[in-house]
């Protein structure tokens, strides 16, 4: 079954920085979509997540992750590695939302098997554009795959 923006499609946000956390969400909000996001501040937060463990025990399988690459502990680099290495992993579609534009950060990220990589916005309605985007593409055009 294609899931439908008003089915919910669940949302994991990789994001260290507090403002940009509180914005994303914001823009979800004004781009109508109905979507549950959840948040984890680091790359080893988001591994404890995704494979439930400690206070993560119970949480759902995200249909979408959105990935910073410049974090704490374990930046998102390592943490794609690790996702795309794993069987029951890395058929979650990854999505890159950093600022960087450098061009070694995105043939490494694609080498390392991210889905799409964009350039964080600078402005508030910028990124609301490219979240409006992203849902189309990711929550009306994409057939996600199923949770297993």
């Amino acid at each position: 079954m294609n899931r439908t923006v008003a089915q919910a499609i669940r949302i994991l946000m990789a994001e260290d920085d507090v403002e940009d956390q509180m914005l994303v969400t914001k823009a979800f909000e004004r781009a109508r979509l109905a979507n549950a996001v959840a948040i984890v501040n680091d790359g080893e937060e988001l591994l404890d997540y995704l494979n439930r463990r400690g206070a993560y025990g119970s949480t759902p399988r995200p249909d979408l992750i959105l990935l910073d690459l410049n974090m704490p502990r374990m930046d998102g680099r390592e943490a794609l590695k690790a996702i795309k290495a794993d069987a029951g992993l890395r058929q979650i579609p990854v999505v890159v939302l950093t600022t960087s534009a450098a061009d070694e950060d995105i043939l490494r990220s694609y080498d390392l098997g991210v889905n799409s990589y964009i350039e964080k916005p600078v402005t508030f309605d910028k990124l609301v554009e490219v979240v409006t985007a992203l849902g189309q593409y990711w929550f009306e055009i994409v057939k996600l795959p199923p949770h297993r």
